[in-house]
């Protein structure tokens, strides 16, 4: 039931590492450049990734809709990567910053799904994010 599970933490623990290591060097080059080492990384290991894909056999199936769609999150988390990276570098404790990213991006993302998808949501889950909103406002207002 839960075989997501280990895989949502796994990636928890990258996009915390993500977090932090634009955080520290944020503190040693500019944003644009962070931002720009950050993506080519990044487009190296989605690019070895495909190519081992491709090497095992596997049937590498694009649409025109999911390109398109593949290019806008990449265009959301090239500016989100930008204004991270000014973010940090104008002082924002990662202890601030950090969460309010993540809650701040998880809230709009649960608000998209229920707009825009037509998702629903448990009392619990509505819960959680109540709380996320109130976690957001305190760390805010104590910086």
């Amino acid at each position: 039931m839960l075989n997501w599970l280990p895989l949502a933490l796994l990636t928890a623990l990258c996009l915390a590492g993500y977090n932090f290591f634009i955080k520290l060097a944020a503190n040693h080059l500019p944003p644009a450049v962070g931002a720009v080492v950050l993506q080519l990384v990044a487009a190296a290991l989605g690019a070895a990734w495909l190519l081992k894909l491709r090497l095992q056999g596997q049937p590498i199936i694009m649409t025109g809709t999911g390109l398109g769609l593949a290019a806008l999150a990449g265009l959301s988390v090239g500016v989100a990567e930008i204004l991270t990276f000014v973010m940090f570098s104008r002082g924002l404790p990662a202890s601030v910053g950090t969460p309010v990213l993540v809650g701040g991006s998880v809230l709009l993302a649960a608000l998209l799904g229920l707009v825009v998808l037509r998702e629903t949501l448990t009392l619990g889950q509505a819960s959680g994010l109540v709380l996320i909103v109130v976690g957001i406002v305190l760390l805010a207002r104590s910086h």
